[in-house]
């Protein structure tokens, strides 16, 4: 649970923002762990992606007051669905959440602690079941005072920033929104971006999160192809300019 540290005013102090999609099979296991770290007044916000399965269903089990259910009438993509999430969202504190990793227990603390000092903050994730990580390097502490190298390892794509690992104070939420709409897929990167460009992002070297490895995973685990990386790329470096516009604008 979540005590041990100061009380905030927001009520909900926390909200876990979850894009829900096919998710049946592994869902009800990450929810669990989820809501064994939040306390009474937090919440849990999933946005179902018109799933075909019984996704839903699962979500629906758990008759917990805490977990806000948002059903999209159409698939719009995990990209939107995960801001419309953040959108929904109500507490100080926002945490983002794959449908079908497990939380480590004290993550919340853990990553609590990270934004009393810090707008963003980053963790890193160990294999559900064991197992070697992907290749890219893991999080290190040393990178919280390297703002432009870390932008420019994830311009390269060797800074490990997933979403799941990933939390941030309510007041980013207008330099994160409206994700730009040439963004279909690593909204994670442009959440990281935004971060390090406001210089206030912290990182976590300890795992905060079991990844669960599969077939359906909507980061890609193969190489791309150059075209890909290329556009990538590019759109990347869009991203860059964004988030420095609209950070002036503050």
């Amino acid at each position: 649970m979540t005590s041990g540290l100061p009380p905030f005013a927001a009520t909900p102090r926390i909200s876990v923002c979850m894009a829900s999609y096919r998710g049946a099979l592994y869902i009800e296991e990450q929810i669990s762990s989820i809501l064994q770290e939040l306390g009474p007044n937090d919440e849990l916000v999933i946005v179902d992606d018109a799933s075909p399965d019984d996704t839903v269903e699962v979500i629906r089990e758990f008759n917990d007051p805490r977990v806000r259910l948002i059903q999209n009438a159409s698939n719009s993509g995990y990209v939107r669905t995960f801001e419309k999430a953040v959108l929904a969202s109500k507490g100080e504190f926002i945490f983002l959440s794959d449908q079908d990793d497990v939380w480590v227990p004290g993550r919340v603390n853990q990553m609590l602690e990270g934004l009393q000092k810090s707008a963003m903050v980053a963790t890193n994730f160990a294999m559900l079941g064991g197992g070697p990580r992907p290749w890219i390097p893991p999080l290190k502490s040393a990178m919280d005072s390297r703002r432009l190298a870390n932008l420019l390892g994830i311009m390269i794509g060797y800074r490990a920033y997933y979403g799941c690992g990933m939390a941030f104070r309510r007041e980013l939420i207008p330099v994160l929104t409206p994700i730009p709409a040439y963004v279909r897929e690593s909204h994670d990167l442009w959440f990281a971006i935004c971060g390090n460009v406001a210089r206030s992002i912290v990182h976590l070297e300890a795992p905060s999160l079991l990844r669960r490895l599969h077939d359906q995973n909507e980061t890609p685990s193969g190489f791309r192809s150059l075209r890909r990386i290329v556009e990538a790329r590019l759109m990347l470096g869009r991203l860059l300019l964004e988030a420095s516009r609209r950070l002036r604008r503050r």
